[in-house]
């Protein structure tokens, strides 16, 4: 397909272009004149401001980000390992937030890695580091205690890989994380919660400190939506997350202690080599209408 290169001067055009995994589409954000909305075969993947990578337009980007806020003091860089790439955002606010911090980021589609870096291109001196890899391969190849954060992020169409959901994915986690370091995932699931209680009792296993951050309404089952997972070795930093997470245009509610125990109840880890794969979103979850 001929994509012709608009012109600075010209209004933004959406980008449809195949990729190793499906159709991308780049997706002018008319709110904003720099602002992008990546989509893979019609699932949302991202939204990118280039002008203002501190503009986090999904609420489980804005959870993530609330991670990387606290994992150290404002404005100390980070050393952090990214699993799953799409547009890019969430390495490019570490590095807005924290500049001189060092990211890789695993991405295993390469024809995704090519549109992204083509149109909405890495600042120079970013300190980000892109692998056309899977994402559970890279984490496998980083050294031992080498990352602050671990950021889990990672769907093929709007499904998490089974392969990055059992004990043996958590364990290599472990022990890439730095003492005191914290790992994030972002999972999608609905009532009874039962992927978010088995990813949990899986956490479990490796690390002692567990929080979850959702909207109340997918806690109350009334919705399919995100849920973010964070874990560490070290006590969390619980209250500075509730307020990030209360302040978001949708307000989050963070579940600790032993209201997470009671989640959890008698889930049991993902032990098998091959994972559980993530729950299929109901007919319009991801509608962007």
């Amino acid at each position: 397909m001929h994509e012709p290169i608009p012109d600075a001067q010209d209004e933004p055009t959406p980008v449809v272009r195949a990729v190793d995994l499906g159709t991308a589409r780049l997706l002018p954000d008319l709110d904003r004149p720099r602002a992008w909305l990546l989509t893979v075969d019609g699932a949302p993947q991202s939204h990118l401001d280039l002008d203002d990578p501190g503009h986090l337009e999904f609420e489980y980007a804005r959870r993530l980000a609330h991670v990387l806020d606290v994992a150290a003091p404002p404005g100390a860089p980070l050393d952090v390992l990214h699993l799953g790439g799409g547009a890019f955002t969430l390495p490019r606010y570490a590095a807005w937030r924290r500049p001189g911090s060092r990211q890789r980021v695993a991405e295993v589609d390469g024809g995704l890695v090519e549109l992204v870096t083509e149109r909405l291109p890495l600042p120079a001196g970013s300190g980000i580091e892109v692998a056309v890899e899977d994402a559970g391969a890279l984490l496998a190849a980083a050294p031992t205690d080498s990352a602050d954060v671990v950021l889990a992020d990672v769907f093929r169409g709007s499904r998490i890989p089974a392969h990055l959901t059992g004990v043996g994915h958590v364990a290599e986690a472990a022990r890439v994380l730095r003492p005191g370091g914290s790992y994030a995932a972002n999972l999608a699931d609905s009532a009874p919660l039962d992927f978010t209680r088995a990813q949990l009792a899986t956490l479990r296993v490796h690390f002692a400190e567990l929080c979850l951050i959702a909207e109340p309404a997918v806690l109350r089952g009334r919705r399919f939506g995100n849920v973010v997972l964070v874990a560490s070795d070290a006590p969390l930093p619980v209250a500075e997350l509730t307020r990030g997470a209360a302040a978001d245009p949708f307000p989050a509610r963070v579940v600790h202690g032993a209201e997470l125990t009671r989640l959890i109840g008698d889930a049991e880890p993902v032990r098998a080599a091959a994972g559980l794969p993530s729950p299929r979103p109901p007919s319009g979850a991801f509608d962007l209408a």
